[in-house]
């Protein structure tokens, strides 16, 4: 129970340690990571440095596949950054593998009095990343007490033993450990301590070792199981790389043990050598063929075909990111792909209505999942942008690039969680309109599609008179809506029984797109208020006070 306990603890001071540094340093990483694609060599080394930060390749992987489903990273890039944090991982176990164990107090009392005496919320990250990694010293101590009375237990020396001589049975058991415990790093260290506490010998050891190398890939595949190909190709090649290692090394061993034997007097340095030489020969001998792999991981699992609308970005080219201008031109290119994509699920959505279509419906939904994948796509692209080579006019170009995403990301929230939830609720109950009000609703929602089509060209043409119009729609809008319910009230007083029966469905409809029409216009605002047509307030001015009244409200 206190080898069960030490190990527990040893996983959650490794958990306490990636938590700090993804909380105090994850936007950073993040960035650093998307700056250093440049090149497949440069990518590794972002690969090898985050990882030591995070003390996980798991952790990496994720973040890697994260980036390449948004497609701000190429396959191949994504795999040097792979092979660059499997060696990251082991670096990461020689450092702590040489920390003196007696660090451990003084550690966590630094942790301790950093987290509680600070005040703001990055110095406490690193009080808890501090506090994470005396408690890993402190669980390799515990461990190499618990090994002193497990020696003595003959039954476990002969289950070791046994399993000395059955190398493949080894590499499986340390795969399962691995998936239960999420961390590659947490089953080596655990292996090292077992060899320098005397419970395991070497050829055990680099058995073990080879199943904690292939098991940190199972759990990237199972987390990207659901994502699209872009994301699993990742994990499958980090998947392909250690499974040719470890079917190269496996039946090697007896001749690779003696070599190890002499690197290093201890046989616990020695574990972590080999952990270390075959992680870099794994990296020297894919780092070169990264493209035939990546090649390989896109047939085996391809793209969509490129007509359906997925969130896949089609523009956001990386390498256009020293140059400002381009960069914003391709995110424009990026939110037109993003606006056709809003005007099908409104299309759809009138549709639904319609015919109560729960298939459509489906479809509806499933395509906000690709407006917010572009939107987040999109901002991310542009805050990558060199910000020294960016100017004040493409500096506001940009934030204006950003509003206008995210307001058609709002719009495509309003359609997925509150028109469909409304179509939902109108097909359960077997609800149906009046001819009037479905009539109602039909004007309003073309014109909507009219002013989703106007604010599309208001966005790229930036034309003064286009968003003068666009902003009157608004007026015109508001006057539309209130006709509508004006009607529906009408037909509530005269007892009409579909008016009644559909009075709170049809009122949130058409609220709901009058919402959507206050998105739309507002990418007229900028436009207008750097022409002065706009004052900062809309409230006329009464008599007395300084200043004119609203040309535009």
């Amino acid at each position: 129970m206190n080898l069960l306990g030490a190990a527990a603890l040893l996983v959650w001071g490794l958990r306490m340690v990636r938590t700090g540094v993804m909380r105090a340093f994850g936007g950073d990483l993040r960035r650093r990571l998307g700056r250093s694609l440049r090149n497949r060599f440069a990518a590794f080394a972002a690969g090898l440095g985050i990882t030591i930060l995070l003390q996980s390749a798991t952790a990496t992987g994720l973040l890697t596949a994260s980036f390449a489903s948004h497609g701000l990273m190429g396959t191949a890039s994504a795999l040097a950054v792979m092979l660059g944090a499997d060696v990251g991982s082991t670096v990461v176990a020689q450092i702590v593998s040489l920390l003196p164990h007696g660090l451990a107090p003084l550690m966590i009392l630094a942790g301790v009095v950093v987290f509680t005496m600070s005040r703001g919320t990055r110095l406490k990250d690193i009080g808890r990343t501090i506090v994470g990694l005396g408690l890993m010293l402190l669980s390799l101590r515990l461990i190499a007490m618990a090994a002193e009375p497990v020696r003595s237990s003959g039954i476990l020396l002969e289950v070791f033993e046994a399993l000395g001589d059955e190398p493949l049975l080894a590499a499986l058991m340390a795969v399962v450990l691995t998936v239960l415990s999420t961390s590659s790093l947490a089953v080596v260290l655990l292996v090292i301590a077992f060899v320098g506490g005397g419970l395991i010998q070497l050829p055990l050891a680099l058995a073990l070792i080879l199943g904690a190398n292939l098991g940190s890939t199972l759990m990237p595949l199972i987390g990207t199981a659901t994502s699209g190909p872009e994301a699993r190709r990742v994990p499958l090649a980090n998947l392909i790389f250690r499974l040719t290692g470890v079917v190269i090394a496996l039946p090697l061993l007896p001749w690779i043990t003696p070599w190890v034997a002499r690197i290093e007097p201890e046989p616990w340095r020695q574990v972590a050598d080999f952990h270390t030489a075959f992680n870099l020969a794994i990296a020297i001998l894919f780092l070169p063929l990264i493209g035939l792999v990546a090649s390989l991981c896109t047939k085996l699992l391809p793209e969509r075909p490129r007509g359906e609308e997925t969130g896949k970005p089609h523009y956001l080219d990386i390498a256009a990111l020293d140059s400002p201008a381009v960069a914003i031109a391709n995110a424009a290119r990026e939110t037109l792909r993003m606006g056709d994509i809003i005007e099908k699920m409104l299309r759809q959505t009138l549709e639904v209505f319609r015919n109560d279509d729960r298939k459509l419906l489906r479809e509806v939904e499933a395509l906000d999942d690709d407006v917010d994948k572009l939107h987040h796509a999109i901002k991310l692209y542009l805050t990558e942008m060199g910000r020294d080579a960016v100017d004040k006019g493409d500096q506001k170009r940009s934030i204006d690039v950003i509003t206008f995403t995210t307001n058609l990301e709002h719009i495509g929230d309003i359609i997925d969680k509150n028109l469909m939830e409304l179509a939902a609720k109108k097909i359960k109950n077997k609800l149906h309109f009046s001819a009037e009000g479905f009539a109602e609703i039909c004007n309003m929602h073309a014109r909507v599609e009219n002013n989703l089509k106007l604010a599309l060209n208001v966005f790229i043409s930036n034309d003064v008179k286009l968003a003068r119009r666009l902003l009157q729609e608004k007026v015109a809008f508001r006057e539309m809506e209130w006709a509508a319910s004006e009607g529906h009230y009408g037909r509530l007083r005269s007892g009409k029984t579909e008016s009644i029966e559909t009075s709170s469905l049809h009122l949130d409809i058409l609220r709901d797109l009058k919402r959507i029409n206050s998105h739309l216009t507002s990418v007229a605002y900028p436009i207008l208020e750097a022409t002065g047509e706009l004052t900062q307030s809309r409230l006329r001015k009464q008599d007395g006070e300084i200043g004119n009244p609203a040309k535009v409200s």
